[in-house]
């Protein structure tokens, strides 16, 4: 039997597939247009990075960083709160996943505008709240979901010894339903860190922010220049890919044993 390939050879050649398909796709449409206002190439967009320089870059993914971080702690710190708040008072659990589903469900082009009469336009250079709320409520959903699974999944012998021991509900999610939530929890906040970035994004194009990724694509929109929006939509794809294997990796390290569970 043939050995499988590892995994990093398959990601490279998906990769290099990507990239020639797309090089192939921009000079067709070049070659049919004349100009590279839909599709750039590939090297046209690396001359852009170079063009742009790491000040521009710098400059817009500081500020939607930290909104997006601080959208992350927020939501996630609200998430994992109420997750915990029912286990103890089980009669809130309704009400928690009806206010996880409202905010899935809510269009965020719907409730951006509103976000801004209320929190008002950000000082220049400053983060944006609307940005900030949008990214705490992109990752609501996934982390109340997820913690609530992972905290139900409690082995019931153990949560039987905790009760016959005379410990309370609250006891019981100290000593046995926070570690048994630990994978399904640490899944959770990884995958909401690209859904806080991209929130945080959102909240820019709606915030009337004058600094972030949004409003560098809606210049670079506005001015028809492709090369460059192309190559700020896969900075931000890279910055979100890290963050998310980072907080993979934190996480693995803080509990090594979660990922053999979760499996």
């Amino acid at each position: 039997m043939p050995r499988p390939l590892p995994a990093w050879v398959s990601g490279l050649a998906g990769a290099v597939t990507i990239l020639a398909v797309w090089w192939v796709v921009g000079a067709v449409a070049q070659a049919q247009s004349g100009d590279a206002a839909g599709i750039p190439t590939p090297p046209q967009v690396f001359a852009s990075f170079a063009e742009s320089g790491w000040e521009f870059y710098w400059n817009n993914f500081s500020v939607t960083l930290a909104e997006a971080a601080q959208g992350y702690l927020w939501g996630n710190g609200i998430a994992l709160l109420l997750s915990a708040l029912v286990l103890v008072m089980p009669r809130l659990e309704g009400v928690v996943m009806q206010l996880a589903v409202v905010s899935y469900c809510i269009p965020i082009v719907a409730i951006g505008p509103l976000l801004l009469l209320i929190l008002g336009i950000p000082t220049p250079g400053e983060p944006s709240s609307t940005a900030i709320f949008l990214a705490g409520m992109s990752v609501f959903f996934t982390t109340v979901v997820g913690a609530l699974l992972g905290l139900k999944s409690a082995d019931e012998a153990s949560l039987d010894v905790v009760s016959v021991y005379g410990g309370s509900r609250l006891t019981q999610l100290r000593k046995v339903r926070l570690i048994s939530a630990l994978p399904a929890t640490l899944t959770a906040l990884q995958i909401a860190v690209p859904a806080a970035f991209l929130g945080a994004i959102l909240g820019e194009y709606l915030g009337k922010v004058e600094v972030g990724i949004g409003p560098a694509m809606i210049i670079a929109q506005q001015s028809l220049n492709a090369p460059r929006l192309w190559a700020i939509a896969l900075a931000s794809g890279v910055v979100a890919l890290v963050a998310y294997l980072l907080v993979g990796l934190l996480t693995r390290m803080s509990a090594p044993w979660a990922k053999g569970a979760a499996a």
